[in-house]
């Protein structure tokens, strides 16, 4: 399968034309773009025994924005054309007014490339994709007979982009995404237990489809519904926890992440709002949302309004050093954006969003802190989780947790959620690892009803006196 590159100024509209409309949306406005957008994407699912699903999307559109102080006006359609644009250029206009702004300067360029531009659903033809999930969904069931059933998917995608500017600069990027996931159920005398294993990133197929690497998946799904066919029925209480390295970095997403985004601490609505400078995590506790890392599913060469990337530092050694960005809330707190507008597609304006969010490594060992725990919880993998942004309170799941008395990791345990807030969680972090790792490439992240792709990560951490719900004791 093969396509022509996305350019819409040759075969959809002529480029003065469409500045021209841009121009007349946003004289008088602080900011404003016309952001143009093409995306294809296949979903491969074996579910079962057979292909449950096979499905191949493809969408293009444009949203136009113009932005004058708080507000901004937003326009967008699935048909590129000089009638449809001017049809949003009049609509975006209304939140112009009249006018009386000082429009930005344009991001600068980057001749960066954190990805290669090619297509990975290109990476294999179809009937080699569904033979694939067969020989994955027979591995699994020959490698344990309590195998009941296995899903198998397989997910790329490739966005391409172009941003106009008012002043006429224009901006493109293609970003390739590809995923790999296994799920399978065992039973056990009646009680059925999963485990579920994946990896991504901005890349092509090819590596996730290598025998090498769909093994260890397949392994790892296995050995986690292995663990929890043994887990015992969770503590109660509050107790002192460590959480191991990479993905349960979703929780410091989460908790403290969500919180440090410019346009809640703009309106006043984080609980760190108006900490800026202060202390708001324990010494040694340094986190940083970077959209830089070459080949990360959170990795951006330039946000969705032309602003490069960038590794931002949010907390340095426990004190709040920086919030994430866009344009429009960076302008109206009086600091520089910081590559962190990011919007779900077209059909959406973009606002400060994480691209990979992670807390830098210590110097202690994760066998040192579980033996430091005298009652307590041994966290290693997360499921979904929920945060209040205006108190940083959380609540999260472990998919494998174990319990851990007088220093010694005991049974596993089911049914543990983390219960805490996320600045009183970061003030009590005892002990940071020094086995800092990223997650595999699988995460998500919902924001007023935009879903973008990012990363997470971190090392091993002791945090003291979370609520762990559970069985009670």
């Amino acid at each position: 399968m093969t396509h022509s590159p996305f350019r819409p100024f040759e075969t959809h509209l002529e480029e003065e034309a469409a500045l021209r409309l841009l121009k007349a949306a946003t004289d008088g406005a602080d900011d404003g773009e016309l952001f143009l957008e093409r995306r294809r994407s296949e979903t491969l699912v074996f579910d079962d025994g057979r292909l449950r699903t096979s499905n191949y999307n493809a969408s293009e559109g444009f949203g136009l924005r113009a932005v004058r102080g708080e507000t901004a006006g937003y326009a967008h359609a699935s048909e590129i054309s000089e009638g449809a644009i001017g049809r949003a250029s009049a609509t975006a206009r209304l939140a112009v007014g009249d006018g009386g702004g000082t429009l930005a300067e344009a991001p600068v360029h980057t001749n960066r490339k954190l990805y290669a531009d090619t297509d990975p659903m290109g990476d294999a033809a179809f009937p080699v994709k569904v033979d694939l999930l067969r020989e994955i969904d027979a591995h699994a069931r020959g490698l344990d007979e309590r195998v009941v059933q296995v899903s198998a998917s397989l997910a790329a995608s490739l966005q391409e982009v172009e941003i106009l500017r008012p002043d006429g600069a224009r901006y493109a990027d293609i970003r390739p995404m590809a995923r790999l996931n296994v799920s399978v159920i065992l039973d056990q005398d009646g009680r059925r237990e999963n485990g579920t294993a994946g990896a991504g990133g901005r890349h092509g197929l090819t590596g996730l489809m290598e025998p090498s690497h769909w093994k260890s998946a397949v392994d790892e799904a296995l050995r986690i519904a292995r663990v929890n066919l043994e887990a015992e029925a969770a503590p109660a209480g509050v107790m002192d926890v460590v959480l191991g390295a990479g993905w349960p970095g979703i929780l410091l997403h989460e908790a403290v992440g969500h919180g440090l985004e410019g346009d809640f601490n703009r309106k006043g609505t984080s609980a760190f709002a108006g900490l800026m400078g202060q202390e708001v995590a324990a010494k040694g506790v340094t986190v940083l949302d970077d959209g830089t890392i070459p080949d990360r599913r959170g990795s951006i060469t330039f946000d969705d309004e032309g602003t490069p990337s960038a590794k931002n530092v949010l907390i340095e050694d426990g004190v709040l050093v920086g919030y994430m960005q866009d344009r429009q809330n960076a302008r109206l707190m009086g600091v520089e954006p910081t590559g962190n507008g990011r919007r779900e597609s077209y059909a959406h304006i973009p606002m400060p969003r994480m691209t990979n969010t992670y807390m830098l490594a210590g110097d202690a060992s994760a066998e040192a802190m579980v033996a430091d725990l005298e009652d307590g919880i041994y966290a290693v993998g997360f499921g979904g989780g929920q945060v209040d942004i205006t108190n940083g309170k959380f609540v999260f799941s472990c998919t494998e947790a174990y319990r851990v008395k007088d220093g010694k990791v005991g049974a596993p345990v089911k049914g543990a959620t983390l219960i805490g807030d996320g600045a009183t969680a970061l003030r009590h972090i005892r002990g940071v690892g020094n086995d800092f790792a990223l997650d595999p490439g699988i995460g998500n992240c919902g924001k007023a009803g935009q879903w973008v792709p990012v990363g997470v990560g971190q090392p091993s951490l002791m945090i003291g006196g979370l609520t762990v719900g559970g069985s009670a004791v």
